[in-house]
């Protein structure tokens, strides 16, 4: 994949965009740490894959803090093997902080992701063998109160343009790595991944997204995302 060259078209892209309220602050992992996202790529985007697992966009505390999709700290550093200086976003807001890896919190969704990942393949080269994990907006979204916001929330006249330039993102992705599945990690992932991918030919299907905030995923989120990759037709 060329790797450079989808993050200067993903940031060409981004840069006219503008974000009214409730949005009040915007951050780009992509461009601040953007050293971990490349060491990312590098590492991991080899074609082809089987699966490409897209999720909705960053959480506060996983690739907002490392430049990378699900980032939870730990599994960054010690199953990935990465770790970048990360610098800050032009505008931070008070109550969500990047503090890189030396961030303390924990993102929960990525260290079911990242552990599943670890408990059913032992190696991030297995693992990346078969699949790729990318997020479907780069963008991480804040009110003045410091709550995300997600881009399903967004007002309409903010929402469509950013859509089209992750759609064409998630189309030159898909191309570069030829996968048979593209797998939404939640509801909205898979409708944008439908919508993007409309004359690809690719399985689109979901997954359980592993938020907290998800009651299913928190009755035990590995046995039903693996009951949900076998009917799509994925042999682990």
């Amino acid at each position: 994949m060329d790797y450079q060259n989808h993050i200067k078209n993903l940031l060409r892209g981004l840069k006219p965009l503008k974000f009214n309220s409730p949005v009040s602050h915007v951050y780009n992992p992509v461009l601040y740490a953007k050293k971990a996202y490349e060491i990312y790529l590098e590492k991991y985007a080899h074609a082809p894959k089987e699966v490409l697992f897209v999720g909705m966009n960053p959480g506060p505390w996983g690739m907002a803090q490392t430049g990378i999709p699900f980032g939870e700290i730990i599994a960054v550093k010690d199953w990935l093997g990465i770790e970048a200086s990360v610098s800050s976003p032009r505008n931070t807001h008070p109550k969500r902080p990047v503090l890189g890896y030396d961030c303390k919190r924990s993102e929960v969704s990525g260290k079911r992701l990242w552990g599943w990942a670890k408990e059913t393949f032992r190696t991030p080269d297995r693992f990346f063998d078969r699949f790729f994990v990318a997020n479907y907006c780069p963008l991480m979204f804040l009110d003045k109160d410091g709550r995300n916001r997600t881009p399903d929330h967004l007002p309409a006249a903010d929402r469509k343009p950013l859509l089209d330039v992750c759609d064409r993102s998630l189309r030159e992705m898909t191309d570069a790595l030829s996968p048979r599945y593209v797998v939404g990690v939640g509801r909205f992932a898979e409708t944008r991944a439908r919508a993007a991918l409309g004359e690809y030919d690719v399985v689109v299907g979901r997954i359980t997204h592993p938020s907290p905030a998800n009651p299913k995923a928190n009755r035990g989120w590995r046995p039903i995302i693996e009951k949900e990759l076998t009917e799509l037709g994925i042999l682990l």
